[in-house]
């Protein structure tokens, strides 16, 4: 059997594959041909039915991000009238293996026919745990030039590349870059364009941050922070947030202390969110401890509130709790 009748025919979003004298009891694999960022392969199976598949090739890349496609395929007779039968239209299938797509065709096939894949769109999971992105949407490019930017920045503050500026934080110092911080925080383009010690000196002395939660906190402002650590240092982060005007942090710090509330840390989350004016943390908090009944569950910590907490906070908390009285 010659070479080509393992070949398959390509454009950028159409694959064909002509088969010729399929005898019972045959299984055939095409050579892997490419759509998208995978090679693919087609094989049919002729037994008392025609069993076609469609598969990515095993390889790293299909392991770690395995197409999601959506595609119509169809055998034709290749000789005749040209008959066609056709599948439903696959939607969003993740396709992992040679056992995710098979097609089972019980109508008699005999001759020359062509197997013919129409790719309608293929995506790849988003990295971040968003919707999955098709890799010839619109935007596409830019999304890869966004995340190859990034890594590019987070390189040069991991390997230090052509650093300018020296954070000294409380146990230790990093190496960092005027222009990042500058773009990121307008108090620290403020420190570098006017003549304070920062700018003479080359140095900002962070004393109120460990090196951990200063590295973290240069992760973030670089996009290279992993969430586990952002969770840990998520108060600290809050605190050089506002220290710094660096509105998304301190809108993402927000956001992630409203999601586990509990009775180890409501009266802490109650007080960051008065000190920082987090409204909407403020009142899940207060919502959390007088309408959910919490307040009766934690009596000795809220007697330490009561005798160290602010005064305007400590009237809101009794306001609150008097107005759940009154629904009684």
């Amino acid at each position: 059997m010659s070479d080509s009748a393992y070949r398959v025919e390509t454009t950028p979003r159409l694959a064909q594959w002509r088969i010729e004298n399929l005898a019972s009891c045959t299984y055939r694999k095409s050579d892997p041909f490419k759509i998208g960022k995978w090679n693919w392969h087609l094989s049919v199976e002729k037994n008392r039915v025609l069993f076609v598949k469609l598969f990515p090739e095993v390889s790293n890349l299909t392991r770690d991000n395995p197409p999601i496609a959506s595609f119509i395929i169809r055998v034709v007779s290749s000789v005749g009238d040209r008959r066609a039968i056709a599948h439903p239209e696959i939607k969003d299938k993740v396709l992992k293996n040679n056992e995710d797509f098979v097609w089972a065709i019980e109508v008699p096939l005999t001759g020359k026919f062509i197997i013919d894949v129409e790719f309608l769109d293929l995506k790849t999971a988003s990295p971040n745990g968003g919707e999955p992105c098709s890799i010839w949407a619109e935007g596409f490019t830019q999304q890869r030039s966004n995340a190859n930017a990034i890594e590019s920045l987070g390189k040069m503050l991991t390997e230090g590349i052509h650093t300018d500026i020296t954070i000294n934080a409380s146990d230790g110092s990093i190496a960092a870059h005027r222009a990042v911080l500058a773009a990121r925080s307008p108090v620290f383009r403020s420190m570098f364009s006017h003549n304070l010690q920062e700018k003479e000196l080359s140095t900002i002395n962070i004393s109120d941050m460990s090196l951990d939660s200063c590295q973290a906190f240069l992760n973030y402002l670089y996009g290279i922070i992993k969430h586990e650590d952002f969770l840990i240092h998520r108060l600290t982060l809050l605190h050089a947030a506002d220290k710094y005007d660096i509105s998304d942090l301190r809108d993402a710090c927000h956001e992630s202390l409203l999601e586990d509330i509990d009775t180890k840390n409501v009266l802490e989350r109650l007080q960051n969110a008065s000190l920082y004016q987090l409204i909407k943390l403020k009142m899940s908090c207060l919502r959390y401890l007088v309408k959910f009944g919490k307040i009766y569950e934690i009596r000795d910590d809220f007697n330490t509130f009561l005798q160290n907490a602010d005064r305007d906070l400590i009237a809101e908390v009794f306001h609150e709790v008097l107005d759940a009285w009154k629904g009684f």
